[in-house]
């Protein structure tokens, strides 16, 4: 796929990995919202966005944390073995 995309464009991909993890979502979302014009009554204003960021960033956090939980009851699993 990098190869079809300009130097421009893969030197800010290369940039992008290099972001911490709520920077990418802060710069993702701005592209997002550049990429894709909504022109349409129904279309979702900035507040309602905002919204959905916030809990799909919430419903991130909190599957993280129950990944985290699993792996360290496996380490412990290990552990006691």
């Amino acid at each position: 796929m990098l190869t079809e995309m300009s130097t421009a464009s893969q030197e800010l991909l290369k940039t992008f990995e290099h972001l911490p993890d709520s920077e990418k979502r802060e710069v993702a979302s701005e592209i997002i919202r550049r990429t894709f014009v909504f022109d349409r009554e129904d279309a979702l204003g900035d507040e309602q966005l905002s919204a959905l960021y916030a809990e799909f960033a919430d419903e991130d956090r909190r599957l993280a944390e129950e990944g985290i939980e699993d792996y360290e009851r496996g380490l412990t699993g290990e552990d006691s073995r």
